[in-house]
């Protein structure tokens, strides 16, 4: 990976997890590593009466001519996500049962304007 998807990767993880917070999430952790790979953030929040961990993949895009962020989840990426969140559980199990996976992605098609967030709740249920 080049230094600037790098770059690119890690400023769309940090607007990610900005977003998050604006909405009352915790993040607990940021890019964990597990067997299986990398998740990008945990975070912790109230869904109704009850406390919900949330495994988020952040796809940052400056341009769609690959098509949108979202879109670059495939079985194989969904696969490794649900693998990697399982495993994350079982090294911590005082974080509870409940838990699901959302999808930020972000779009930056010029640096002078804000940044599209689309936030996808719940993805894989």
């Amino acid at each position: 990976m080049t230094k600037r998807r790098k770059n690119l990767g890690r400023w769309g993880e940090t607007k990610a997890a900005e977003y998050l917070q604006e909405r009352g999430y915790t993040i607990i952790e940021r890019n964990a590593y597990t067997q299986y790979g990398e998740l990008d953030l945990i975070a912790r929040h109230i869904i109704g009466n009850t406390e919900v961990i949330t495994f988020v993949e952040v796809k940052t895009r400056t341009t769609t001519t690959f098509g949108y962020p979202e879109e670059s989840i495939n079985r194989q990426k969904r696969e490794h996500i649900l693998a990697s969140a399982m495993a994350y559980l079982q090294d911590h199990p005082d974080l509870g049962d409940e838990w699901q996976v959302d999808v930020i992605a972000i779009r930056r098609i010029d640096s002078e304007d804000a940044p599209e967030i689309r936030h996808f709740e719940n993805v894989f249920s």
